[in-house]
């Protein structure tokens, strides 16, 4: 059995020959040249043998496409730096609009180098950001007072989420035509009870979130919903017609995998080792541990072994290799 024919097999609640299991994480000098990501995403997925790549783009890039500005930070282990957040006051989310979509352009383009290199029993899915991620990052990653100005002016914000989302719908659907499997939709840290009560973000945030994820092409069939954060709603995965449900169950309050399973309504789950802990430190055997637990607690059926979450650029190759050979 392959790559595809394992994933395939989780998703629909078969037992394949051993669960399917891939990593992700930013390489900050590659991912500003669309060649070079796609080289080291290959370099990286045939290393380490991965059933599948959830494909990591430069993390600023859909805000870039609304008018942020970042530049490399010349070292492996640093992020992009910010020159400028378009977002300063309330009144600046009526200008955001589609000024730059070069810099979702060549995410597309280094996708579809990916997918062509790999064949499609590797299946490779893209990234793709929520509307309201895109507006933390536009106001300078400051999750409070993209949450303060949806509550207080959602007559204002919510055209440019909206805006925002008509955009992302392009983008996955491109992305989709190069050769993507699915997408990975990342809602980073706002479906939680840390960001906004819970009837709040279904009420303003979920209606699109749904727009985009239902107008996904019929050719996009390995979707997944990633949680950010601690706390987060699993009614949101349960609201949203993704098959595949990805978060960290090592986050504070985060329900288990089985749990999140029952919680999804019995979507395929994606994770089950600390991303920022074991991955990090090792050793090796809590690693293999954390695999062990992961098909234990599921079974081995409908589940995709992962990281959490993105892995840090400071992970050693030792680790993630022991995370493939367990399982």
């Amino acid at each position: 059995m392959d790559g595809r024919g394992r994933v395939e097999a989780a998703i629909a609640g078969r037992r394949p020959d051993r669960p399917p299991v891939g990593a992700w994480g930013h390489t900050y000098k590659e991912e500003w040249s669309p060649r070079e990501l796609a080289a080291v995403t290959v370099e990286r997925a045939r290393g380490y043998g991965w059933d599948f790549v959830k494909f990591q783009p430069r993390a600023t890039c859909f805000a870039e496409a609304f008018g942020g500005r970042w530049h490399p930070a010349g070292h492996r282990l640093k992020g992009p730096v910010l020159d400028e957040a378009p977002i300063q006051s309330v009144d600046d989310w009526q200008r955001v609009a589609l000024v730059n979509p070069a810099a979702l352009d060549d995410q597309v383009e280094a996708i579809g180098l990916v997918a062509r290199e790999l064949g499609d029993r590797v299946p490779v899915i893209q990234t793709v950001f929520s509307p309201i991620s895109v507006a933390a990052y536009l106001a300078g990653k400051d999750k409070r007072q993209v949450v303060r100005d949806l509550r207080r002016h959602p007559e204002v914000m919510l055209p440019a989420l909206e805006r925002m989302a008509e955009v992302l719908v392009d983008f996955s659907r491109r992305s989709v035509e190069a050769g993507a499997a699915g997408v990975f939709y990342a809602i980073s840290g706002f479906a939680t009870t840390r960001a906004m009560p819970l009837d709040v973000y279904h009420r303003l945030l979920l209606p699109l979130d749904g727009r985009i994820t239902a107008a996904l092409p019929d050719a996009a069939w390995f979707n997944v919903l990633h949680l950010c954060g601690s706390r987060i709603d699993m009614s949101v995965a349960r609201a949203l017609p993704l098959p595949v449900v990805s978060w960290s169950i090592h986050n504070q309050d985060n329900p288990t995998l089985a749990e999140g399973r029952e919680l999804s309504g019995g979507r395929a789950v994606m994770g089950g080792v600390a991303q920022r802990d074991a991955l990090v430190w090792g050793p090796a055997e809590a690693i293999a541990r954390q695999v062990r637990e992961a098909e234990a607690v599921t079974g081995g059926v409908g589940v995709l072994i992962a990281p959490g979450c993105s892995v840090p650029p400071r992970v050693r190759e030792a680790h993630l290799r022991a995370m493939a050979e367990a399982a």
